[in-house]
């Protein structure tokens, strides 16, 4: 009996994030396992969604096999859906890939954030690392990093999360191009799409720089729906990053 409840309190039912990051595990095993069971609740966001990228991806006239390429080679739930829905209105290629290249730019601010936790690490591992550091693996793992003790296999957290993340969602989108037309449409699976990033958004604002952004980008993006070929995103992003730097230095956070 003292086994069963050492094995359940151990793998099946973590406290939570936070706890786990406050005594993480020391061996590499133990922290991708860590990564993987903090990196699962996520999936019922990511699974809905890749499953919608696939129908759009059918809707807008793209091939299968690209749909699922770039799944696996952008590896960006985001730009992707951006990308599917300019492509279907027929936006220009410039507006696709300025905006694309915007949406991703997010990508840099995650690496120069893990950047001294991994500088030690072979360029293997930082190029395996760079390609799974997408949004929620980047929030997972980053909690882990910033809060827990500096032990010698904590990359491999987030190689945990980043896996994780990885299959579920180029499964999903695999199964999205080949039955995601059979799903009801009053399913209303693309609501998951805001839910996953608010959530993200709300486990990441700790700074009231950062609350002022979130603010600002939203209300930014509402007001903005009419531009044309999207271009509320790019607004939005910018409107919301310089509230969030003018607040920043107005209130002297560090």
């Amino acid at each position: 009996m003292r086994g069963l409840l050492f094995f359940f309190k151990r793998f099946v039912n973590p406290a939570s994030d936070t706890a786990a990051d406050r005594s993480p595990p020391l061996g590499a095993r133990a922290e991708l396992l860590a990564g993987i069971r903090a990196e699962l609740p996520l999936q019922l966001g990511i699974v809905p969604f890749g499953l919608i990228f696939g129908v759009l991806g059918l809707a807008a006239g793209l091939p299968i096999w690209a749909i699922i390429a770039m799944s696996v080679i952008m590896l960006g739930g985001s730009s992707q859906m951006v990308f599917v829905q300019l492509w279907a209105v027929a936006a220009p290629f410039s507006v696709i890939g300025t905006t694309v290249g915007v949406v991703n730019l997010r990508h840099l601010l995650y690496s120069a954030d893990m950047a001294p936790y991994l500088s030690s690490l072979s360029w293997r591992w930082k190029c395996l690392l760079s390609y799974l550091l997408t949004d929620e693996a980047y929030m997972v793992a980053a909690r882990r990093f910033r809060d827990g003790p500096a032990t010698p296999a904590r990359h491999w957290y987030l190689l945990g999360t980043g896996l994780t993340l990885w299959t579920g969602w180029v499964s999903s989108t695999i199964v999205g191009v080949l039955v995601g037309r059979a799903i009801p449409e009053s399913w209303s699976l693309e609501f998951s799409i805001p839910l996953t990033f608010i959530a993200l958004l709300v486990l990441s604002v700790r700074r009231k720089s950062e609350l002022c952004a979130a603010i600002a980008a939203g209300a930014a993006a509402l007001a903005l729906q009419s531009l044309p070929h999207k271009l509320w995103i790019l607004a939005a992003a910018a409107i919301g990053m310089a509230v969030g730097l003018l607040v920043h230095r107005w209130s002297g956070e560090k």
